[in-house]
């Protein structure tokens, strides 16, 4: 199921304020969120437009938790974190989806919860699409 009024269900200009779709996953679609004060922080959205975990069956939670994994494990490939942080809020969503957050020892908010969007660093086309063909490489 998917809603016309979704960004993540419909990846057109309802995405383009805060993301960018990277590729389709199994269960999920991969979006690169454009604030990168965390480099390579994306979004796995579910390829269905449900609004909380427990309105997916067993099969499709696990198969949606197999995509943030296989996205998190590309992240760290790729970037080399010190940790990564995990969000999954959705309170204006409405579409269950997970924040993939690196975090690293000597940047920005290391040590404290990540804000959902500090506004501070975008990168140029260039830049984002060298982000992406990192994480890509690594998935």
């Amino acid at each position: 199921m998917k809603d016309k009024n979704c960004g993540y269900c419909m990846e057109n200009e309802l995405l383009d304020p805060f993301g960018i779709f990277i590729c389709e996953l199994p269960a999920s679609v991969l979006v690169l969120f454009k604030e990168q004060s965390h480099l390579g922080r994306c979004i796995v959205a579910a390829k269905d437009h449900k609004s909380e975990i427990v309105d997916m069956t067993p099969e499709e939670t696990s198969a949606f938790y197999g995509d943030v994994r296989r996205v998190a494990a590309a992240v760290r490939k790729a970037f080399q974190p010190d940790k990564i942080n995990y969000g999954s809020y959705g309170d204006t969503s409405g579409h269950c989806h997970v924040h993939i957050v690196p975090k690293y020892r000597d940047g920005f908010e290391w040590g404290g919860t990540f804000a959902m969007n500090p506004d501070k660093k975008y990168l140029s086309d260039a830049e984002y699409k060298d982000v992406i063909a990192k994480i890509k490489a690594a998935l």
